[in-house]
């Protein structure tokens, strides 16, 4: 008799982890460097932890035992991420209410746990970053996807919240987004807020690109209220993601409940990672570099792209994706991205893994590495589209 097994083991793949399997794979069997993939699939600064962060994981790992921790993080720590929020936003806020989490995915499993039941309808816009969907989904919550275009620079808006219709439980708002890099104003993103607060909805803010921005000013939900949670992360502006750090500004009333959720589901962090984070704080001139990379990076395949046919970009306003149109090229994302890495060797994600929809017309490209790796993408995707 064949054993159980569950419904949400069927959870629909991250895709463009499928794609950095195959990309490697290629890599493996490369003869030479020429062989090799240009990795434009996945959203990882080029860059390693700022220089203060490895040296502060060096001396904890001389002169601390590194045992658990508070569930809800390092009290230090805590106390410099309410810091940094009233140096850059000009917010205070309660240590308190900062939990320190496994990157920011432990951040959003903690958000959607306590704040929404099985069979809540939970709003997000499309395209948009797929593991909401589908951890949603693998909770058995209902994700209700918001046909953003770029009339909306693929944003959600009230209109688009009151088209989906009633008995939202929550909305999920990324600025700068992921796939797009579009951004919300502080305006918008107020009227956002607003709408959640006056129709009873959870707001659960995507804020981990901050810091990322070429183009006006990035916003935090917490300047409009405390009933939002804030989800950010040390991953990308601080070049951090294989520490799995990141933290979640929990609303008041639901601070126990994240708190004893964080103790069962993985009794704390990461503790050398939390102990080596406190001075990625005082690397603010080595992330600032990185960010002008990016900017640079942006700039050249803004202006490269175009000669390989790819012309129809979503507002690049921060975080490091070109989110293409390629409906001129091809209708189906997911078989044009398997031909550009077989035949260019050039790694893209395909538009599916962000809007089930519409994204067999889409590709995202991703700018996190070198002005070189820039350079060499453009040149082999224009040989390759002659």
């Amino acid at each position: 008799m064949a054993l159980k097994v569950a419904r949400r083991a069927g959870i629909s793949p991250f895709i463009v982890m499928d794609v950095m399997r195959a990309a490697n794979r290629r890599d493996e069997a490369a003869a030479n460097a020429s062989e090799r993939a240009v990795h434009l699939e996945v959203g990882q600064p080029g860059t390693p932890a700022p220089i203060p962060v490895r040296d502060a994981a060096k001396a904890a790992l001389d002169s601390d035992k590194l045992g658990y921790t508070d569930a809800m993080g390092v009290p230090a720590l805590r106390a410099r991420i309410a810091r940094h929020y009233a140096d850059t936003y000009g917010v205070a806020l309660d240590p308190a209410r900062i939990c320190v989490t496994t990157g920011s995915s432990g951040g959003f499993l903690l958000a959607f746990l306590a704040a929404f039941d099985a069979g809540d309808r939970v709003a997000l816009a499309d395209p948009g970053y797929p593991a909401y969907r589908n951890i949603l989904k693998a909770l058995d919550c209902e994700p209700v996807g918001l046909a953003a275009t770029a009339a909306t620079r693929f944003q959600p808006t009230p209109d688009l919240l009151a088209q989906s219709g009633k008995n939202l439980a929550g909305l999920i708002v990324a600025s700068p987004a992921n796939p797009t890099g579009s951004m919300l104003s502080p305006d918008e993103l107020g009227a956002l807020c607003r709408w959640c607060s006056a129709s009873g909805v959870r707001l659960v803010s995507d804020e981990i690109y901050h810091g990322i921005v070429f183009e006006g000013r990035a916003a935090t939900a917490l300047s409009f209220g405390d009933d939002a949670f804030v989800v950010n992360s040390f991953s990308k502006y601080y070049s951090m993601t294989g520490w799995r750090l990141g933290w979640l500004v929990v609303p008041p009333d639901l601070v126990r409940a994240v708190e004893r959720l964080a103790q069962n589901l993985f009794i704390s962090p990461p503790t050398l990672a939390q102990l080596a984070a406190i001075a990625a704080f005082d690397a603010h001139a080595e992330c600032e570099a990185h960010v002008a990379t990016y900017r640079a990076n942006r700039d050249y395949l803004l202006a490269a792209l175009p000669k390989a046919g790819f012309r129809d970009f979503a507002p690049p306003d921060g975080a490091f994706y070109l989110y293409a149109d390629v409906a001129h090229m091809t209708n189906d994302s997911a078989e044009f991205c398997r031909r550009m890495l077989g035949e260019a060797g050039v790694a893209a994600t395909p538009g599916l893994d962000f809007d089930p929809a519409r994204g067999n017309r889409f590709v995202r490209f991703s700018f996190a590495g070198t002005l070189a790796d820039m350079e060499e993408a453009a040149r082999r995707l224009i040989a390759w589209r002659r």
